[in-house]
């Protein structure tokens, strides 16, 4: 089982009004595939209610409500998504992480619930994830 971070899905869904670079074109090919995986049920995953709302928070700006609906209402019905509850307690240590980490809350939070799960590898674009010891980021590019 992999953990994922919110930037998966905002590199796979969100239309960009630039013309993308070739490592960000690189980067949202790797996305499309990982939910696509995801979708198909071809692997395990793991993600937090508060990384979900992360990423329906930057989607919403660039795609119609109901497409974003049925994006999130799809990612709770998979059995191979596992969707983990945050309370106020756990992101409140997430932050304490976040400070000795150098790591902003989310990021802190991600960290902190893979190690209560024994999950060493991140699907994610922030290379930060790379500098912490016991997690692989995926993809590598």
């Amino acid at each position: 089982m992999r953990f994922l971070d919110a930037n998966i899905f905002i590199y796979a869904y969100y239309k960009p009004k630039k013309q993308l670079t070739e490592k960000e074109h690189q980067m949202k090919q790797h996305a499309k595939t990982i939910i696509s995986n995801i979708s198909k049920g071809k692997e395990e995953i793991m993600i937090t209610v508060v990384h979900v709302s992360e990423a329906a928070n930057i989607l919403k700006h660039g795609m119609p409500q109901e497409q974003l609906t049925t994006i999130v209402r799809g990612l709770f019905m998979l059995d191979n998504v596992k969707i983990m509850d945050v309370t106020k307690n756990a992101y409140f240590a997430a932050t304490e992480l976040g400070e000795d980490l150098k790591l902003e809350p989310n990021d802190a939070l991600a960290v902190d619930i893979m190690r209560q799960n024994n999950i060493e590898e991140i699907y994610s674009f922030d290379e930060h994830f790379s500098q912490i010891d016991g997690i692989t980021r995926l993809p590598s590019l």
